[in-house]
C-alpha cells in the first residue's frame, strides 16, 4: 500500500519561529517543488499537491515549479495527486457570478499541474455555504430542497471543470465532506466520477449518521484515494470540528479493519495523510505495528 503526505504542511509554509519581519521575504521564496522534494525523502509518496497553495504562494504552480516538480518525478519515481483549491471557492453556490470565479480558479490550477500527470485529482465538490445550510436549523423538508440545489449547482461546476480542461471525469475524485453522503455518491455516479474517502470526516459525521465501514463500503466502487486520519466517532449533536485529523491511535479509526478492507478489495491507489509530518510518521509506525507488511 502507498502511503503518501500532502505539502499543505503548515509549519513547512510559515515557520513558527520565524520573525515577522521574515515572512514576506519567506513567502516570495517559497519553493513548492523543494518542500515535495523534502516530504519525498521522508518516504512518502505520494506527494499530495496543494491547490490552495495559490493564494499565498503564487509561484507554487508556475512554469518553471512545475519543470522542477516533473524533474523530481522522475528522479525519484515519485506520484503526485493533487488536491484542487478550496478556500475562498464555493461551486456549488446558486450565485452565478461567485459559481463561475470558483470554477475558473480550479480550472486554472488544473490546467497548470497536468503536465505533472497526477494520479488523481481530490475536489470538495460542495463548500462552505453548503455545510452552512447543511447544518442549520430547519424543516427536514427545506434542508432537502436546499441540499439537491447545492448538489445540482456543484454537478454544473464539474461538468465545467471537465469541459475545460479535458480531463478524464475518472481522475478526479470528489471528497466525503460536510454535505449528505448519499448525495455525494449519486452525484459520483451521474458524472461517472471518482471518490476520495476521508476517514477523520466520516468519523466526525460531517457526511451524516452513516458508520465507517458502511460508508467505505458505499465509496469502494469508485474509490480513488483515501485522506487517512483518526477522530472521535461521532454519536450526534453538533458535529466534531476540529477532532478530525489527527494522528492514527488517538481517535476511534479501526485501522487495521480499514487496511484490511482495502487489501480484500485490490485497492491500490493513494492512501494521503492529512496530518504534519510527525504526525504522519508516527501514524505509519501505527500502521507498521499493526500491519507490516503493507508497508
Amino acid at each position: 500500500m502507498r502511503f503518501g503526505i500532502m505539502t499543505m504542511q503548515k509549519d513547512s509554509l510559515i515557520p513558527s519561529a520565524m520573525p515577522a519581519e521574515g515572512i514576506q521575504s519567506y513567502l516570495a521564496a517559497f519553493d513548492h517543488a523543494a518542500l515535495a522534494a523534502k516530504l519525498a525523502g521522508l518516504g512518502f509518496s505520494p506527494i499530495e499537491l496543494g491547490g490552495d497553495m495559490v493564494l499565498f504562494f503564487p509561484q507554487a504552480f508556475s512554469p518553471p515549479t512545475i519543470e522542477r516538480l516533473a524533474a523530481l518525478k522522475a528522479e525519484k519515481g515519485l506520484a503526485y495527486t493533487v488536491h484542487l483549491p478550496l478556500w475562498s471557492t464555493e461551486p456549488s453556490t446558486p450565485l452565478q457570478p461567485v459559481r463561475h470565479g470558483s470554477v475558473q480558479a480550479v480550472v486554472e490550477v488544473l490546467k497548470a499541474t497536468l503536465p505533472l500527470e497526477p494520479e488523481v485529482y481530490v475536489f470538495h465538490a460542495t463548500g462552505p455555504l453548503a455545510a452552512e445550510f447543511y447544518n442549520m436549523d430547519l424543516p427536514a423538508a427545506a434542508r432537502a430542497l436546499l441540499m439537491r440545489l447545492f448538489q445540482q449547482q456543484a454537478g454544473r461546476s464539474i461538468g465545467e471543470v471537465l469541459a475545460a480542461t479535458g480531463l478524464p471525469s475518472r481522475r478526479l475524485a470528489i471528497e466525503t465532506i460536510e454535505f449528505p453522503l448519499e448525495l455525494t455518491l449519486e452525484l459520483a455516479e451521474k458524472l461517472d466520477l471518482s471518490i476520495c474517502l476521508d476517514t477523520g470526516h466520516i468519523l466526525a459525521g460531517f457526511s451524516g449518521a452513516v458508520p465507517f465501514f458502511e460508508a467505505l463500503e458505499l465509496c469502494l466502487p469508485r474509490l480513488a484515494e483515501v485522506h487517512l486520519h483518526d477522530c472521535p466517532a461521532w454519536k450526534g449533536g453538533p458535529r466534531l470540528y476540529g477532532q478530525d485529523h489527527a494522528p492514527l491511535g488517538t481517535g476511534d479509526l479501526d485501522v487495521a479493519g480499514l487496511l484490511d478492507r482495502l487489501a480484500a478489495a485490490n485497492y491500490a491507489g493513494p492512501v494521503v495523510f492529512e496530518l504534519r509530518i510527525e504526525e504522519a510518521l508516527a501514524s505509519l509506525e501505527r500502521v507498521r505495528a499493526l500491519r507490516p507488511e503493507m508497508l
